[in-house]
């Protein structure tokens, strides 16, 4: 298991990374790594834009986070209702997770709890991508 890493720690690794890719540490991508290093949970991106105090422009941090999703260092999940939520990821692959629909919780599930369901729906063709979607339900306090 790893340890955690500190928020400076994480942007360090992350800055070395871009520049391997040849991408840089903008402003927007460290207030949201920051953001996101410093805040527990999973956030919608204009939690992570009121998190910065106006410092960056809400283009930039949606810019941000998708560059950052795309190159792997920020999950992104789809929560009921349209909204996007993101948190940093773990580097032991994506996860899944569950929302639930009266208090609005959201918990990390292992990634591989639905791998049977993945590879029954693969025998009819279907690819099923499940860490990009929250399941919905009711968590135990709320039952």
């Amino acid at each position: 298991m790893n340890q955690p890493r500190t928020a400076d720690e994480l942007i360090a690794q992350v800055a070395g990374d871009l520049r391997d890719r040849g991408e840089r540490m903008t402003a927007a991508r460290r207030c949201v790594l920051t953001a996101l290093a410093t805040t527990p949970g999973h956030l919608s991106a204009e939690d992570i834009h009121n998190r910065m105090g106006g410092e960056v422009p809400a283009s930039s941090v949606y810019r941000a986070l998708e560059t950052l999703s795309r190159l792997g260092v920020v999950q992104h999940i789809h929560l009921g209702h349209g909204a996007t939520a993101y948190h940093l990821h773990d580097g032991e692959g994506a996860h899944l997770h569950v929302e639930c629909r009266t208090c609005g919780a959201v918990l990390d599930l292992p990634a591989g709890l639905l791998d049977p369901v993945v590879e029954q729906l693969d025998t009819v063709g279907f690819t099923l991508e499940p860490a990009h979607t929250a399941l919905s339900g009711r968590c135990a306090d709320c039952r």
